[in-house]
Parts: structure tokens; sequence; C-alpha cells
């Protein structure tokens, strides 16, 4: 608790958290209107199915997300999801502050990408 986040320590922990780093940023087409000071609401992304809301700024290669209430232990390799069938396109969007077409425009050529169909 109190220990901080993000550039200039824009999210302060409220409680004992633990927080994990994604390797996607701004760079990678994450918004950074889905960085969340404290006390302000973030976007999120999923690891294991649930939401982890994304705190602090989004830097240019990385986010930092608290994993604190994923029921599955998260561990270095684990794959988040920023959009797919779980986290659709508009919700995305829409926890970020912006539109689906927003986030899809800005996806770089470093996120895995599945295509069907």
């Amino acid at each position: 608790p109190g220990e901080t986040v993000g550039y200039a320590g824009s999210w302060r922990a409220g409680r004992r958290s633990r927080i994990a780093v994604v390797a996607a940023g701004y760079a990678d087409g994450v918004p950074r209107s889905a960085s969340a000071a404290t006390g302000a609401t973030g976007g999120t992304v999923l690891l294991h199915g649930a939401a982890a809301r994304i705190v602090g700024r989004v830097s240019m290669d990385l986010i930092t997300v608290d994993v604190t209430d994923i029921p599955q232990p998260v561990v270095r390799g684990d794959l988040a999801e920023i959009v797919g069938p779980a986290l659709p396109l508009e919700t995305a969007g829409q926890r970020a502050q912006t539109i689906g077409y927003e986030i899809l425009t800005r996806l770089g050529v470093r996120f895995h990408r599945v295509y069907l169909g």
C-alpha cells in the first residue's frame, strides 16, 4: 500500500497489490487514454479470462496491470488479451475512453494475431 506505478507515480496502490507488466504500449496501439491515475479508472486487459485494470500511465512499450484479484496465478509468459473474443473491440474502446475503431487502427505489428475465415 502506498507504492506508486507509472510515470510521475501517477497511480498509488490503496491496498496490498500484485502488479504485472505487459509488453504492449502506445507504440503497439494501446491508447494513452487507457492510463489510470490514482482514483481514475483505466482500460483493461484479460488474463486467464479475468479483467485486469491498467494502472499507471501507458508507456511506449509496456503497461502495468493490477492482477491482485485474478483467481488463477499470473506468471511470466502468460498471454494478455488486449482485444479478442472475450474482450470485444467496442468494450476495449469504451474502457480506454475512446472508440473501438481507434483501437483497431492503432494496433501495431508486434501483436500476436490469429486470422479466422
